[in-house]
């Protein structure tokens, strides 16, 4: 153990070695530990801790060995002090290390308050110039979601009030649209009157079933309305698929729309936040978190481009607005021009048919009227024929009587030849009168063959007549007007 008063580097205490030394050696300076933590030391300070007393070592170097031949184990330490002697021992300073360490410490005090003087004024200015700087950036940084909130709002602007016309021009987009199915549903009537005419028509009979212009007309007409059908149709599905098309971009708008919204009210949190705000908190590390994933240019292109996608739609909208009503126009110019022919056809089908009908039914007349004069004829003929058979059966029994007379009696005398020639003639007369009879009775059945076409061509031009005057022109006596074949109901 150590004595109480004793030094770190002094043992008084210990088993005496010999040495060849007379005198202890110099003093060795501490070895220095190298710790990890170096102290803050003020100017002037540094070399404080590292002053030490050397009244021990001026002692230690006045006492010499007595032999310095012989081996002296006691001449390495110092003889131990008794405790009478240790406050004695203690007084190591002298009149120089009092006042240099008085000097010392007010070295050291001095350089303390004016380092400590210095920083204080350098730091009131750092903490100025790092407010200015603080809320220069801040009224920046407010300047600048200012203008932000300025940009948001009006593209906001643009895409509401785009997003409206893309609206009204998708509900007019989509009223052409009912139009086009109501008119393609509008013809199917008309269609159906075409059609039932044809089947009418087909009814005729004999040689009335013709391909006139009425029937052509017709064939002409049913097309027609199927082709307008087929158009309306197709429209309507460009149209439909336009629509598709339009609402892309009204979900596109209003995604950007709402983004912008929920944008805008987040930089207006973020814009009225003060010093004062009670939601305010310290999020350590969110500068070095990079989300973003635009810049100002792609994010003012992302709307424009928004913008522009639905103007174009806008205008493929218009074209086939404007391609419909054209569309409406030429088919219900074509349709009602066609409608009309067609009855101007079936108009003067019907006069002709009448104006044959009426002569057929004159001619009828005629025959009938022959008919009857042939009838007569033959009743006449008939009792002429009769009326000539007893003129001939007294010649012929004349001549029979006078081929009784006796001999000589048989003379071929003048009555002879009058009865022969009576004979001959009321014969001839009678072979004549029967070819007569023949003929009119031929040309009697002839009248009769003809009077039985001609009522057979009345029956049929009567069933024409029925046809294309009763059945058809009554059900195409009504069309569809103009306002309702263009759509509206």
């Amino acid at each position: 153990m150590e004595f109480l008063g004793t030094t770190q580097t002094a043992n008084y205490c210990g088993p005496k070695k010999g040495c060849g030394f007379s005198t202890l050696p110099p003093a060795v300076p501490a070895p220095e530990i190298q710790e990890c933590y170096q102290p803050y030391y003020l100017p002037g300070y540094r070399c404080l801790n590292s002053w030490r007393p050397s009244l021990l070592y001026k002692i230690s170097n006045a006492q010499t060995c007595v032999d310095e031949g012989a081996t002296c184990r006691s001449t390495l330490r110092p003889p131990t002090i008794l405790p009478a002697l240790r406050s004695a021992l203690f007084c190591r300073y002298n009149p120089h290390d009092w006042n240099q360490s008085n000097e010392l410490q007010m070295r050291g005090a001095e350089a303390s308050r004016l380092w400590a003087s210095r920083l204080t004024g350098d730091s009131m200015r750092l903490m100025q110039d790092k407010d200015q700087l603080t809320r220069q950036m801040q009224e920046g940084t407010s300047r600048n979601l200012g203008q932000r909130l300025s940009d948001i709002g009006f593209w906001k602007s643009e895409l509401c009030y785009e997003l409206e016309r893309l609206l009204n021009e998708s509900y007019s987009l989509e009223t052409v649209k009912r139009r086009l199915e109501c008119a393609a549903e509008e013809l199917n009537c008309p269609l159906q009157v075409a059609l039932e005419c044809l089947y009418h028509r087909e009814k005729r009979i004999g040689i009335d079933l013709v391909h006139d212009d009425v029937e052509k007309n017709l064939i002409r007409e049913v097309d027609l309305l199927k082709c307008c059908q087929e158009q309306m149709r197709k429209l309507a599905q460009r149209i439909d698929i336009q629509m598709r098309d339009n609402r892309d971009a009204q979900h596109a708008l209003e995604r950007d729309l709402e983004d912008k919204t929920s944008a805008q009210f987040i930089d207006e949190k973020c814009f009225n936040l003060r010093n004062t705000s009670d939601c305010i908190s310290f999020f350590h590390g969110m500068e070095k978190v990079d989300g973003t994933i635009s810049v100002p240019e792609t994010w003012a292109k992302f709307s424009n481009d928004n913008i522009r996608h639905s103007q174009n739609m806008r205008a493929n909208s218009i074209r086939l607005r404007e391609e419909a009503e054209n569309l409406f126009q030429t088919l219900s110019d074509q349709l009602w021009k066609q409608f009309t022919h067609t009855n101007l056809a079936f108009s003067a089908r019907i006069s002709e048919v009448t104006d044959v009908k009426n002569k057929l039914q004159i001619q009828l007349a005629k025959t009938l009227q022959e008919i009857f004069q042939a009838e007569n004829t033959i009743m006449l003929l008939e009792r002429s024929i009769m009326a000539k058979e007893c003129p001939l059966k007294v010649a012929q029994t004349r001549l029979e009587c006078r081929t009784r007379r006796p001999n000589v009696e048989l003379c071929k005398d003048i009555p002879q030849f009058k009865l022969v020639n009576e004979v001959f003639t009321i014969d001839d007369t009678l072979q004549t009168l029967r070819l007569r009879l023949r003929e009119t009775q031929d040309t009697l059945q002839l009248l009769v063959m003809t009077k039985c076409r001609l009522e057979h061509e009345l029956a049929i031009k009567a069933n024409t007549l029925c046809i294309d005057k009763e059945k058809c022109m009554s059900m195409r006596k009504t069309f569809p007007c103009t306002p309702r074949l263009v759509g509206y109901t």
